[in-house]
């Protein structure tokens, strides 16, 4: 059972949080990977940095990232969300991270607008890592927005063949 790291900003937003656990989570389930989730709630370093009164939580966001190198160290690949205005810095960092310790990558695009360097569908050095590793960025069909579980599987399926 291959072990995926599901890259992003999904728990930021309670918009992002749905889709990552009605959408991403249940794909990469079907598909029978072991899920490697930054953003587990039962997790004590996501309950620390989610109930910390503090406005500043530096000590908690120190462990979620310790802990992140950690699943990433763990993984066999990537699954990467690249929403937004731009790709989010962690997640970017975690591409990175990912590519240079030899795991393969996909990122996929549900975000409408155009966003980083002309020619790629993202920062033209995340979509560089992604590729680089035998992996690919996807951007959505906007006629599967609506219903996006279909492309999220297709994303999956090719992950694993690059785990092959």
């Amino acid at each position: 059972m291959p072990a995926v790291y599901a890259a992003g900003p999904s728990g930021f937003t309670a918009a992002g949080l749905a889709f990552h656990t009605g959408v991403v989570l249940p794909a990469l389930a079907a598909a029978g990977c072991a899920v490697l989730d930054p953003w587990d709630p039962t997790d004590p370093v996501t309950i620390g940095l989610a109930t910390s009164s503090d406005p500043e939580p530096a000590a908690e966001l120190a462990a979620v990232c310790a802990r992140n190198v950690v699943l990433i160290d763990a993984c066999d690949g990537v699954l990467a969300v690249l929403d937004g205005s731009d790709v989010d810095s962690g997640t970017a960092a975690e591409i990175g991270y990912a590519a240079a310790i030899g795991k393969p990558v996909v990122g996929i695009r549900l975000d409408l607008r155009r966003t980083g360097d002309p020619g790629s569908l993202v920062n033209g050095q995340v979509e560089h890592f992604a590729v680089r590793t035998g992996g690919a960025v996807l951007s959505c069909p906007p006629a599967e927005l609506a219903a996006p579980r279909g492309f999220v599987d297709r994303a999956v399926a090719l992950l694993l063949a690059a785990l092959q």
